[in-house]
This record gives C-alpha cells, sequence and structure tokens, in this order.
C-alpha cells in the first residue's frame, strides 16, 4: 500500500511539474560534451531526454566536443552555454579564477571513480603489472586522462617512461584496442562509462581494479580534486566484489554571464527529472543538486543555482570548504 501511494504521489508531483513546464517559454541551450564513445556523450543524451520530458519547452542541444579541455575554451568563449566538464579540469580553471567573475558550476553530474580494466585472462591483475605495457589512457583532452596519469604517479608509475601511454582520438576506440591486444589495458572513470561496459560484455568477460590500497594516499596528495570513492560490486558483469579507488566529481559549467533564468529552470528541471535521469544513465541519480554542497566550493557555483539549493532548503548546508 505505502508503495502504491508512493507511486501515486510521484505521479502527481510529475503532471504537476509537467503542467507548469508546458506554461514556460520555449528555452534553447547549447550543451558541450566529448568525442562519441565516452561518458559524457551518454551522460548528455540522457540529461537532454530526462529534462525535456518534465520541461517540454526547454530544449538542450547537444555538441560533440573533444572533451573537457576544449569545452572550457568554447565557454570561456561564449560558443556554448553549457559543457560537462571532468573534476580535474574544472578544479584547475575555478581555482585559477580567483574571484574574477567567470565560469561557473551550474550542476553536479556524477562522481567519477577511475579503474583500470583488462580481459579476464589477462595476466595484469594490479597497477604494479602495467610497468612496460600499452596503455590506453584515454583521449588529449578528457579530464579521465589527467586522473589516469596521477593514479600511475602516485603508484609509483612514471606514465611517460614506465608504460607506453596510449592517447586516443576517440574515447569510444578504447575497447577495440585492448580487445584487439594492441593495448594492455584501458583507463576510465563511471558506473555509466561506455568503455567499461563494452569490455564487461565481450567475450571472456573483463577484470577491473583501482590502485592498491596504500598508494591511495599519495595519489590523493597529487590532487586537490581527488577523493576515496568506492564502485560497489555488481556495478558490472563478472565484478563479484567492491573496488576501491579514487576519483572526482564532474560538473554541468556555465559561459560567464550565463542568464540566471535560464540556471533557475534548468537546476529545477534536473531537480525534477533526477529518478528519470537515473533510469536513463547508471549514475545519474547522483545529478541531483543536493549534491553540490559536498561536491565544489559555494563560491564557484552560479548565483541561481545557490539561490535554487537555498529555495529547498539545501542553502544552509552549502558552505565554502
Amino acid at each position: 500500500m505505502a508503495k502504491r501511494l508512493t507511486l501515486a504521489v510521484l505521479s502527481v508531483m510529475a503532471l504537476f511539474s509537467s503542467a507548469q513546464a508546458q506554461q514556460a517559454p520555449a528555452l534553447h541551450v547549447v550543451l558541450g560534451t566529448a568525442t562519441p564513445g565516452g561518458g559524457f556523450p551518454a551522460y548528455g543524451e540522457a540529461l537532454a531526454k530526462a529534462v525535456h520530458e518534465v520541461d517540454p519547452a526547454l530544449t538542450i542541444e547537444l555538441r560533440t566536443t573533444k572533451g573537457s579541455t576544449e569545452n572550457l575554451v568554447l565557454l570561456k568563449e561564449s560558443k556554448l552555454d553549457l559543457a560537462l566538464v571532468q573534476g580535474e579540469y574544472a578544479f584547475d580553471v575555478l581555482a585559477a579564477q580567483g574571484d574574477t567573475p567567470g565560469l561557473t558550476v551550474v550542476a553536479p553530474v556524477d562522481t567519477t571513480p577511475g579503474m583500470f580494466v583488462v580481459p579476464a585472462a589477462s595476466s595484469i591483475h594490479a597497477v604494479y603489472d602495467l610497468r612496460g605495457k600499452a596503455i590506453a589512457l584515454g583521449t588529449h583532452s578528457s579530464g579521465l586522462t589527467v586522473m589516469g596519469r596521477t593514479v600511475l604517479k602516485g603508484s609509483g608509475i612514471d606514465p611517460e617512461h614506465d608504460i607506453t601511454p596510449i592517447l586516443l582520438d576517440r574515447a569510444g576506440d578504447g575497447p577495440t584496442m585492448v580487445l584487439e591486444g594492441k593495448a594492455a589495458a584501458l583507463w576510465g572513470g563511471s558506473v555509466g562509462w561506455p568503455g567499461f561496459k563494452t569490455m564487461a560484455a565481450a567475450p571472456g568477460g573483463a577484470r577491473f581494479f583501482g590502485p592498491a590500497p596504500e598508494a591511495v594516499e599519495a595519489i590523493l596528495a597529487l590532487r586537490p580534486s581527488l577523493r576515496r570513492l568506492t564502485i560497489p560490486a555488481n556495478s558490472f558483469k563478472g565484478q563479484d566484489a567492491a573496488i576501491e579507488t579514487v576519483g572526482s566529481w564532474s560538473f554541468t559549467m556555465g559561459k560567464p554571464g550565463l542568464d540566471p533564468a535560464v540556471v533557475s529552470r534548468l537546476v529545477r528541471a534536473i531537480d525534477h527529472s533526477k529518478a528519470r535521469l537515473a533510469q536513463l544513465y547508471a549514475q545519474g541519480g547522483e545529478s541531483d543538486p543536493r549534491n553540490l554542497p559536498g561536491a565544489t566550493k559555494v563560491e564557484w557555483l552560479h548565483p541561481a543555482t545557490v539561490a535554487y539549493l537555498k529555495e529547498i532548503g539545501a542553502g544552509s548546508k552549502t558552505d565554502s570548504r
């Protein structure tokens, strides 16, 4: 009975939100994602669909880019309204801005726990086994690649000399290189990352692993954006145990001077659509705006995002860290 009542309440709320959205004026925003086959394009598609369902007059146009570094450039040039940016790059650019108005965090995307993946039959079982091997680290402009290099350095492996680093033009090329034997392992991040799913579903299966426990403190010391994260057991086919690793938050960021009315409407739509987003993307539920206080600094948030958090009762928890 309680479950049916909850579903009924949710349905009424969804209908109410939809009715409100249908009265709103048309709004079109452009969101930069990344190269095909990566997590950002998959998330962008899910976000655009989920948001449009609760606010049919709000359209998110997806723009394929080279990833976080290009997204930041395009945002600064106001060639994008919004863009998905991995935590390593987001932290660096926001910290460098100081008190100067510029780019802002509009909404959370998800945590990005990093892992290496190899075919299940591989002799590689840990990070130290990667020494001397060719490793697909990610695309040229991805924050995931920065994270992978950091994990290797903190584990005592020089990513330029102790391995043969392979940088990709398209994130989707990584699994193919490993399955064809052109790379011994693939680095990636996020439970919803397509590359991990491809590897797990391949004939023979896959094995996932993070850094050794004794290396974690050294890794965290290298980059303040990183934190301890856990990938739950059974997140992927054949992954029977939880994996302790490191990672960071990714964000939807806004261009300088982004209209507060646009941000307010978008963040509200994301909040109302988070249950649907969780159905469409593995970690979509983490896009809840309430996660922002623990993910970033209040001074890095768009003012309209801060106002919405206060409106929903999360503002008192939004403190500078």
